[in-house]
């Protein structure tokens, strides 16, 4: 898989390009989590060493088990932390996607030890993000929607809620307070270790004060 998946703008309407998300995730979805997943509609649960989505080492003292798939999570603060998880993930031989997020540094994510060979980014999802994302759905083991200035009806949250669950993709929402959230994550940048010495250089480390709540977490 590349390292991006683009809708295609001259395309007719917007079913078509979705279309054309679909046929994309479809041809990398055989190997995707299908070893996880089962066959389609199978209702054997996936064991449970399999059942968390690993962790940078920032999150591992207040998620210690891992963060669940299937559930969604919104995150508040620093931005750095979802990618952060899209390294991890992708590093442990998982899948993700970064829906929504412009600003997103590949570069970035490459340096906290991305693979980008597993990595979907779609910088603009046009009107209705949500229908691309439950398109990803179907092949990665975790989604970053970026919803800054966007709002979603709790009809559609709940719906989005039970697809993540039924799907076993876990949703990181950053930008809006989804309602029914099962854990959420709070990311406050308290300083930076800088390389080059002498009080210049560029920015090796950022120091975060992380908070966690809901399901798996640990209070901090």
């Amino acid at each position: 898989m590349t390292a991006a998946l683009s809708l295609n703008r001259h395309a007719e309407n917007r079913s078509e390009q979705v279309e054309q998300l679909r046929r994309q995730i479809a041809a990398v979805s055989g190997r995707v989590g299908a070893s996880r997943r089962g066959p389609e509609g199978a209702a054997t649960p996936a064991p449970t060493s399999e059942s968390l989505l690993p962790v940078p080492k920032t999150l591992a003292d207040l998620l210690p088990r891992g963060l669940p798939r299937g559930v969604v999570a919104v995150l508040t603060g620093a931005r750095s932390l979802p990618l952060n998880m899209v390294a991890a993930v992708t590093a442990g031989g998982g899948y993700a996607a970064i829906v929504g997020d412009p600003r997103a540094s590949l570069l970035a994510a490459v340096e906290m030890g991305a693979d980008l060979s597993r990595l979907a980014v779609i910088p603009d999802p046009g009107a209705d993000p949500l229908e691309v994302t439950s398109v990803l759905m179907d092949g990665m083991d975790l989604v970053v929607l970026d919803l800054t200035g966007r709002s979603v009806a709790p009809a559609r949250a709940r719906s989005m809620t039970a697809r993540a669950r039924h799907k076993g993709c876990t949703l990181l929402v950053t930008g809006f307070d989804w309602q029914g959230a099962q854990v959420r994550l709070d990311a406050r940048v308290r300083g930076y270790e800088l390389t080059g010495g002498s009080g210049s250089g560029r920015v090796g480390e950022v120091r975060l004060s992380l908070r966690a709540r809901g399901r798996c977490a640990r209070a901090g």
